[in-house]
Order: C-alpha cells, then sequence, then structure tokens
C-alpha cells in the first residue's frame, strides 16, 4: 500500500474541506497514478470530490466510523479492516484525508507526493516526512511550472527499512 498527497510548503493540505490550490497538471499525474487501482480515502475527502462520488476506474474503499453506505463505494471503520480488504491487491493507494493518512501511513510502503510551492491557509496537515526517521527521500523530478503558473515538484519517500534492506540485498 503506497500514498498519494499533494501538500503545499507547509505541510498543509487543506482548508474547510478542499485543497486550497489545485493543479491540473497534478490532476493528470494522480489519475495516471491510481487508475485501475484501489483507492482509500475519507468520508470528508470523498466529499469534495466531483459530485462527492468515488472516482472512475478505480475502487474505492471509503472509511469512516459511521455506519453508512455509499453508492459506488465499499465503507470500512478501521485500519485493521482496510488491511484486510486490501491484503492481495496488487496496486493500493490512500489518498486522504488527514486522519485516514495518519491512521494507514504506518502501513504504506511509498509515499508519491507533490509539492505546490505555494503557502496558502491550512488547517489540515500532512506529517513532516523530512523529520520522520522511518521514512527516507528517494527521488524528485525538476522543478516544474504548472498552466496557472504555480511551481511544483513530484517527491518519493520510501519506509526506511525497506531501502535499508534492499542495499543489504545487493
Amino acid at each position: 500500500m503506497d500514498a498519494v498527497v499533494a501538500y503545499y510548503q507547509n505541510w498543509g493540505i487543506g482548508f474547510k474541506g478542499t485543497q486550497p490550490i489545485v493543479i491540473p497538471e497534478d490532476r493528470k499525474h494522480f489519475q495516471e497514478l491510481t487508475e485501475g487501482g484501489t483507492v482509500i480515502v475519507g468520508r470528508r475527502t470523498l466529499a469534495d470530490f466531483p459530485n462527492g462520488k468515488p472516482l472512475k476506474n478505480r475502487k474505492t474503499i471509503v472509511m469512516t466510523h459511521q455506519n453508512i453506505e455509499i453508492e459506488g463505494a465499499v465503507v470500512a471503520h478501521s485500519a485493521e479492516e482496510v488491511i484486510e480488504m486490501v491484503k492481495d491487491q496488487p496496486k493500493v493507494f490512500v489518498i486522504g484525508g488527514a486522519s485516514v493518512y495518519d491512521a494507514l501511513l504506518p502501513f504504506c510502503e511509498k509515499v508519491y507526493i507533490t509539492k505546490i510551492y505555494a503557502r496558502p491557509e491550512c488547517d489540515v496537515f500532512f506529517k513532516n516526512l523530512d523529520e520522520n526517521f522511518e521514512w527516507s527521500f528517494e527521488s524528485e523530478s525538476e522543478l516544474m511550472t504548472s498552466s496557472a503558473g504555480l511551481n511544483y515538484r513530484y517527491y518519493v519517500y520510501e519506509k526506511y527499512y525497506i531501502n535499508n534492506m534492499i542495499k543489504k540485498i545487493k
């Protein structure tokens, strides 16, 4: 299982239930990365999707404490339940919000990040992986400029123990 997140320079990811700044090129990148896989999302984040519906061409698991049904999605009530649901699936992505990231990041092997070089007001934040010994920085893209004139870059972080095991094997 991996995570996908777009954050701003202060590790902010949202404000009042939505992304303050959206880069169309990043949305396309997100679609290409997750299409055909399973995405795990919180109920409030799902509400921010187009028409509040699950994304096309992906199996959607909504993690929530509420006893609800969501058309086009499967509902899970805990990290353990999610892990059981996805254990045999090859392409699984945690896509937010903050409480879902917090619950499932310990089970992720990689985090695909889009860093947007802006500082909009945020009330929800992603964990600073640079300050977390469990994660190691693996790669970054060149600096890009969106059609709206915003700079951004893609990063990949991996669980530290996975990197060390691979290096020892080589």
